[in-house]
């Protein structure tokens, strides 16, 4: 297991700006390069990953060093491969202290936008991090509560792997198996030749996160 919590991250008021659809000469162009000069300084990205291994048990489960996980999308991409490497990613918890008053709307979008791309900038240092030590070419993630196939109850036994996560990145998961801080991610990493993603095999239209276009013949020709 290690964690990865010396992440360098760079924030300029024209990502922020074109996440939230503003453009560059939009009245709130000083209030971005404020809140970005406020929250940056405390912002504290972070990841922990392991590296198991996986024993294939039947045609829809899968158990990683004793930790049992049922999908059968998950099963099949990771038929003959051995090692893979589960992860949870956070923005932390840091900037959840930066106080933005309950009436600004506005800044709360800012800020939440900032987090965002904190946690953007720890899933890409951990995948760049995997890639240089591990000597993965190409990889591709699934993450719990993605599809119906893999719930997102499937975090718990996901944490299990990592023991008390809340203390060694501050992650916490509730009883509805949803990830404090808000902006975290979690999932397992897995070498692949070609790459999926999750959204392939979701039909959920005008998906924010959406990273792949919906394929409806994928699942009936590889997963069913």
């Amino acid at each position: 297991m290690e964690i990865l919590d010396q992440i360098p991250i760079e924030i300029k008021v024209e990502q922020v700006m074109n996440i939230l659809h503003l453009d560059k000469d939009n009245k709130y162009t000083e209030i971005v390069q404020e809140l970005i000069d406020k929250v940056k300084p405390v912002l504290r990205p972070k990841a922990i990953f392991d590296v198991q291994y996986v024993e294939h048990i039947d045609r829809e489960t899968i158990e990683l060093g004793g930790v049992r996980f049922t999908s059968r999308v998950l099963r099949v991409n990771l038929d003959n491969i051995g090692r893979v490497f589960p992860y949870i990613a956070t923005s932390g918890t840091e900037a959840d202290l930066v106080d933005i008053p309950d009436d600004d709307l506005m800044g709360k979008f800012i800020v939440d936008t900032i987090k965002e791309i904190g946690l953007g900038a720890a899933t890409h240092y951990l995948g760049e991090h995997l890639r240089n030590n591990y000597k993965v070419d190409k990889m591709s993630a699934m993450n719990p509560g993605s599809l119906e196939d893999w719930p997102i109850s499937q975090q718990k036994p996901l944490f299990s792997i990592f023991g008390d996560v809340e203390k060694l990145i501050g992650v916490k998961l509730t009883d509805s198996f949803l990830m404090i801080p808000i902006k975290s991610v979690s999932g397992i990493h897995f070498p692949t030749e070609a790459s999926f993603a999750s959204c392939q095999l979701c039909p959920r239209e005008k998906c924010p996160n959406r990273r792949a276009k919906y394929d409806p013949e994928l699942m009936k020709k590889k997963y069913e």
